[in-house]
């Protein structure tokens, strides 16, 4: 079970905003934040649904290639709700909601490129 995962991006203020907006309709809200005085190199942001952060951005190094990281949603409606704050957030389309069979009959998603080109995608494994 992964207990938290984390991004590396350009701008953590534009990132911050981008998520904030992006992974409202999940419930995850920022909950925290480390500042580079504190990990002695680089800020951090943490989001998550109350009370613990479980996806964390900072401005440390730069990564090498973008990542894909996959946020569960309980319904399709939210994967919809996702996409659309995504994109007004800045996020770039990168597959719009709908069903994607070839990885199971049920598994609706949505990605969008975030300002930093990472792959964030909303899924729901559930039947409707």
């Amino acid at each position: 079970m992964i207990d938290h995962i984390g991004l590396t991006v350009r701008n953590l203020e534009a990132s911050k905003t981008f998520y904030a907006q992006a992974l409202a309709p999940l419930g995850y809200t920022l909950l925290m934040e480390v500042s580079a005085a504190e990990t002695g190199s680089f800020a951090a942001a943490g989001f998550g649904v109350a009370p613990k952060p479980d996806f964390w951005i900072d401005n440390a190094a730069p990564e090498t290639r973008p990542a894909h990281v996959a946020f569960r949603a309980g319904s399709r409606a939210l994967v919809d709700a996702f996409y659309r704050a995504a994109l007004a957030a800045g996020g770039c389309d990168n597959g719009p909601p709908g069903l994607r069979p070839h990885y199971h009959p049920n598994y609706y998603g949505a990605f969008v490129l975030d300002p930093d080109g990472h792959n964030v995608e909303a899924v729901c494994h559930n039947a409707e």
